[in-house]
């Protein structure tokens, strides 16, 4: 879907004017806001209910205008920046001063990246600036892939929406700490570990946790209302049927090897063979279980490998504590 010309102005007027506009990208759905406008950024934040300490990737249009941004680019990033951009690819740097500490969460680095659709990227430049925008979500819920999951969660919060279609990734975008010469992942996404490595000629390290905050590594993120509750794959269909018995309104994501299995439970989605598949469509399936009113959630995770590692983080993530907890 391409959005209409008369749609785009819109939308970049209104964040020349302060506002909010949810804009699509190829991995989610981002909540933005006119980068270098510190009351636009804090608003991004009282949106979403999200920490003031926890930084926004600022979207820019292109990676000639990454020295815009940051105080410098080391070889690898620039490397990166090359091969990835557009895409769904995150860098950290050194913060330029053109970056407010609003957007950064505080921190003297900044997450910048261009993104792989033509919507974002007319946005961008009809704006003529940098956007910062986290996913157009409530914090830590799930994030939204349709324009449609943007006008459910938020409403009127958004000055306006821009609708350029379902995002074809489906999970958010690997980050990278490109701030030395020795890269690492901070945010496994949707480019893959191994095409990172292929491109750098070394192997990259996958943190979990890092001195760098960055966007999705809180306990509890991407989690629906419902409980989702992670074993392996053999006893999936045992978990499920055990708690539905147990009283609760279960919903299963059945591995592909058990595909003809018949489940006792609530609603059962079959999960697609493909990883590609399953990225792009992972949060739709969590959003289609809570609206069928699931209470808990029965998955398994996918082999750790291409973008099977980002599923498993997102996975992981949603099965996290709670803020209660």
């Amino acid at each position: 879907m391409t959005a209409r010309t008369s749609d785009i102005e819109k939308a970049a007027s209104v964040l020349r004017a302060g506002g909010l506009v949810a804009f699509p990208t190829e991995t989610v759905y981002g909540l933005g806001a006119n980068a270098e406008d510190s009351a636009a950024v804090a608003r991004v934040f009282q949106v979403k209910g999200r920490p003031p300490s926890h930084p926004l990737i600022v979207h820019i249009g292109g990676a000639e205008h990454l020295g815009d941004w940051v105080e410098n680019v080391p070889g690898p990033a620039r490397l990166l920046a090359e091969r990835f951009w557009p895409g769904p690819l995150t860098l950290v740097l050194r913060r330029g001063r053109r970056v407010p500490l609003e957007a950064t969460g505080g921190l003297e680095t900044v997450a910048v990246r261009v993104p792989g659709h033509p919507v974002a990227l007319a946005l961008l430049s009809a704006f003529g600036g940098g956007v910062a925008a986290p996913s157009a979500n409530r914090f830590g819920s799930v994030s939204p892939t349709t324009a449609d999951h943007v006008r459910a969660e938020l409403g009127d919060a958004v000055d306006f929406v821009l609708d350029g279609g379902p995002s074809e990734v489906g999970v958010e975008s690997t980050i990278v700490d490109a701030t030395g010469d020795t890269p690492s992942v901070l945010r496994p996404g949707g480019v893959t570990r191994e095409d990172l490595e292929a491109v750098l000629g070394r192997p990259l390290a996958v943190h979990s946790t890092s001195h760098v905050r960055v966007p999705g590594q809180h306990p509890s993120h991407y989690a629906p209302r419902a409980r989702v509750v992670l074993v392996e794959p053999e006893k999936v269909v045992a978990e499920a049927e055990l708690a539905q018995e147990l009283g609760h309104r279960v919903g299963v994501f059945l591995p592909p090897s058990f595909a003809d299995a018949e489940v006792k439970a609530h609603a059962v989605v079959a999960v697609p063979a493909s990883m590609a598949a399953y990225a792009r469509g992972l949060y739709g399936f969590l959003r289609e279980l809570d609206q069928r009113g699931c209470d808990l959630i029965v998955a398994s995770l996918p082999v750790e490998e291409g973008l099977g590692l980002a599923i498993a983080n997102r996975l992981c993530r949603a099965a996290g504590p709670r803020p209660s907890e």
